[in-house]
């Protein structure tokens, strides 16, 4: 039987990780000024879920640039169709989820790698935004929070539509936010009721991330498209 230690390491083996960790906080930094609120509250060790609202290709890069241990990420299969690309990804913890199929054994995985001590995010709400506002929140996240029994942390990124939506083949120069909030208390819930603890504390983060931008406009939100 492994260790604690080695069940662990298995899930933060991706040999590509660090690298691209460290040239996607350069990139962030130049091109987006991304500005991290709240870090504080992703647990330093053991198992913890992030769950994040979803808006551009650029999130998930986005959520785990500027914390200081490996993410892993529940990615949709299709991005395993180009092989070069699936290696990659995979090379940075990533692992594949057939959307809509009600995907059991990418389940179990989300479930194994946080019991066994990962950090790990996932998008509940499916899929991508059109329009940079908030999208329902999938059930499908209830049933892995309910079985996992870890700490979730809700994590909401502003500007990253204004970035790079889905009508643009490049990204553009604009300011960019991650939050992340206090750990979510979902413990004994049913699952309409996970979904809308999880729903409310997006809300809540969004707009308080809209405040503080209003509040404190950044050079370059205007810049034109590279």
């Amino acid at each position: 039987m492994l260790s604690s230690r080695s069940r662990y390491a298995r899930w933060n083996s991706g040999y590509a990780y660090w690298p691209a960790r460290a040239v996607c906080r350069i990139v962030t930094s130049v091109l987006f000024d991304l500005k991290i609120h709240g870090a504080e509250n992703v647990p330093e060790f053991g198992g913890a879920l992030i769950v994040t609202n979803h808006n551009s290709y650029l999130d998930p890069p986005l959520v785990g640039v500027q914390i200081l241990r490996p993410m892993n990420f529940m990615a949709k299969s299709e991005l395993w169709r180009n092989r070069f690309f699936g290696k990659l990804i995979t090379s940075v913890n990533a692992f594949p989820i057939r959307q809509g199929e009600g995907d059991v054994s990418a389940v179990r995985e989300t479930i194994t790698r946080l019991q066994e001590g990962a950090l790990l995010n996932i998008f509940p709400e499916g899929s991508r935004s059109d329009d940079g506002e908030l999208q329902k929140v999938q059930s499908g996240v209830a049933l892995i929070i309910r079985r996992a029994g870890v700490p979730v942390i809700p994590c909401v990124i502003e500007g990253s539509f204004q970035a790079w939506p889905n009508s643009r083949k490049v990204p553009r120069r604009y300011p960019i936010d991650v939050m992340y909030g206090p750990r979510l208390d979902v413990e004994g819930l049913k699952s309409d009721a996970v979904v809308k603890v999880i729903a409310t504390a997006f809300a809540r983060m969004q707009a308080e991330l809209r405040q503080r931008r209003a509040a404190q406009p950044r050079d370059g939100r205007r810049l034109p498209g590279l």
